[in-house]
């Protein structure tokens, strides 16, 4: 099997969705930083303008375009303005989403279908877009889903189903792209709990504020696993082995881990700190953004993810864990 060539980050011209906050607006401002041409896309047009500004006065190549990724016609429009500023794109990534906090019987179903029209429709489309412009010169599509598209918890129903449904995309997108021999790498992400104004932006149905279950990450360590998707082709990568543990429970002892889920699921996700108030609820509209973190308050977020680095370089990992078994032998004969 041979993998698309991809040029270095700063010969790219890089596409991001829900680039206003959190993820995103650390992705971007490191992809403006190692010298990308970035194209930012969110709905909040003045947001984007604002963090444009500041990166264009410090001499980096980036423009905005304001869009609802739920939109088919919206990313015609995001191709098109990438072309017309850059002269096209090199990494598309579907990263715009948005989440309910609430009992899946106290969710609306309108509510239901705007989750999945953003999380899940928002990557088809864009996914689609994007290999309609990179088959001809190369390039990578990256989907941003999550840990909870293999393992569902409590009171984010329709979010695990919309991310559940972008991993079984994100699959036969690649395998259609790799047999028609498209230069194209499709890249799937799926980050543990990260620390981003997503749980305020949430709409929330609960009585309490809403959080994200420990252990916690930081959002640069996501912004890292995308630039280096954009540069190197993996089939995926998870974020923090932390939110790794949770699917592999689940595939060992799926009924055990249920009771867990409903032992500490509302525990871990409730907190007393309701947010900043002008965030809550961008489900529909945008709302307060320019935040790479919550205002939540983590006691805890860690910067540092082995098991993603290991993950990038497995070659390296592979000989150092060999390197210290064989230490470990010879210490033993040693003693013996």
């Amino acid at each position: 099997m041979s993998y698309p060539d991809l040029k270095p980050l700063h010969q790219q011209v890089i596409v991001i969705t829900g680039a206003s906050s959190g993820i995103g607006l650390v992705t971007v401002r490191m992809a403006a930083k190692a010298g990308a041409g970035v194209l930012l896309v969110a709905r909040n047009e003045e947001a984007l303008r604002r963090i444009a500004e500041g990166l264009q006065a410090d001499g980096a190549r980036v423009d905005y375009v304001a869009a609802d990724v739920s939109r088919s016609e919206d990313h015609e429009r995001i191709a098109r303005t990438a072309v017309e500023r850059f002269g096209g794109f090199d990494s598309w990534v579907n990263n715009a989403s948005v989440g309910t906090a609430g009992e899946l019987d106290k969710v609306t179903l309108k509510d239901h279908r705007r989750v999945f029209e953003v999380n899940y429709w928002g990557v088809v489309y864009g996914s689609l877009e994007a290999a309609k412009h990179l088959r001809g010169r190369g390039g990578a599509i990256i989907n941003i889903g999550s840990v909870l598209g293999e393992r569902t918890v409590v009171l984010q129903g329709p979010y695990c189903a919309a991310k559940h449904a972008v991993r079984a995309f994100t699959t036969g997108l690649r395998m259609e792209l790799e047999r028609e021999g498209a230069p194209v790498s499709v890249t799937h992400i799926k980050p543990s709990s990260i620390d981003t104004p997503f749980p305020e932006h949430a709409r929330n149905y609960l009585n309490t504020g809403i959080q994200v279950p420990p252990p916690v990450y930081s959002p640069a360590l996501v912004a890292e696993a995308i630039l280096f998707a954009c540069q190197t082709p993996r089939r995926e990568l998870t974020v923090g082995f932390g939110g790794k543990m949770a699917p592999l429970m689940g595939r060992l002892f799926p009924r055990l881990t249920d009771r867990l889920m409903e032992a500490v699921g509302y525990w871990a996700q409730e907190t007393r700190n309701p947010g900043i108030p002008v965030r809550r609820d961008n489900l529909y509209s945008p709302r307060e953004d320019g935040a790479e973190r919550s205002s939540l308050g983590y006691p805890v977020v860690l910067r540092n993810s082995p098991y993603l680095k290991a993950q990038m370089h497995p070659v390296a990992t592979a000989a150092i864990l060999c390197g210290l078994a064989l230490g470990l032998a010879a210490a033993s004969r040693a003693r013996r």
